[in-house]
């Protein structure tokens, strides 16, 4: 054994855990622990591997002296702080590809389950109605899809979206004309995005410009009737301004996996007819789980035992 010893602090699949014990390190795996167990659990491990329900904090850290690395098993690292950890010379990475797929998948579901209205009517099946006329809805084909983010999700969600036979326009500042073209989508101005889409997906990491990017002045440049889908962050909408496009009817629906304060137990989305909501699952299916799992094992042993670093954010 190397004496090295990784905690693991949110629920993953035990592949994780395996993958470390054949590379000879001791996993501690005590999901759910509150901040004050998890600050004494901490004191003595040299790893640590969360997922999105630990925030790793400053305050967290602050006595773990002996933590040289924090992988996130998943891709979003909003929930861990970045700068402390750099401070404190402690690598951070992440598993960017593990949940694309997922992540993408659960996407088009939530766009079909807009056009098609299905929660809506599958609720009211159940009660025992049979309201066909109440559920019409709209076909994909033909209809311009409009994703902001064309990265790891987004360029997952332009294929799918193509073979759905929608036409495809993007915005990313990170993607040329050539690469737009290799992928078989258009590339527009966000503002552009906004004024020509009939449903818009967003695929971005929260940063200071992505942060409230969706408040009044942006939906009032949308086509009236639009449907948009959020599986990336909660905070990049100004939620109450997205509330009141929904209600007033320019927004014709929303599907949202996540939420600006998460666990969203109470928010304002919840009980609106035109709302679909979810509660942060879009990357939460076995397959998944699995490859994150394995990545992160994969990535935080081989920095321990050799130094090498795979996805390292700071």
């Amino acid at each position: 054994m190397s004496n090295f010893k990784v905690f693991i602090a949110d629920k993953t699949d035990k592949i994780c855990q395996e993958i470390l014990r054949l590379r000879g390190i001791d996993p501690i795996y005590k999901p759910g622990l509150s901040l004050e167990e998890l600050k004494k659990e901490l004191v003595d491990v040299d790893g640590l591997i969360v997922r999105s329900a630990t925030k790793v904090t400053a305050e967290l850290i602050e006595n773990a002296r002996k933590l040289k690395a924090v992988v996130r098993a998943g891709s979003g690292v909003d929930t861990i702080d970045v700068k402390a950890c750099s401070e404190r010379g402690i690598v951070v990475m992440n598993t960017p590809y593990g949940n694309i797929v997922s992540t993408a998948e659960h996407a088009i579901a939530l766009m079909f389950a807009l056009a098609r209205k299905i929660p809506q009517a599958n609720t009211s099946t159940h009660q025992g109605k049979w309201e066909k006329n109440k559920f019409e809805g709209v076909e994909l084909t033909g209809k311009t899809l409009g994703i902001v983010g064309c990265g790891n999700v987004g360029s997952i969600v332009a294929d799918r979206a193509k073979g759905l036979k929608m036409n495809v326009i993007v915005y990313d500042p990170a993607i040329d004309e050539k690469k737009a073209n290799e992928m078989g989508v258009k590339l527009v101005s966000l503002d552009e995005l906004y004024a020509q889409s009939d449903f818009i997906t967003f695929h971005v990491t929260l940063n200071d410009k992505t942060r409230n990017m969706v408040n009044k002045d942006a939906i009032s440049k949308m086509k009236k009737g639009v449907m948009i889908i959020n599986c990336s962050r909660g905070a990049i909408f100004v939620e109450e301004d997205v509330k009141e496009a929904v209600l007033n009817g320019h927004i014709a629906g929303l599907a949202v996996d996540v939420y600006a304060k998460e666990p969203a137990t109470e928010h304002i989305f919840f009980g609106v007819e035109n709302i679909i909501a979810t509660p942060h699952i879009a990357a939460s299916t076995k397959d998944a789980q699995i490859t994150v799992a394995r990545q992160a094992a994969e990535q935080i042993a081989d920095y321990l035992l050799t130094g090498k670093k795979t996805h390292a954010v700071n």
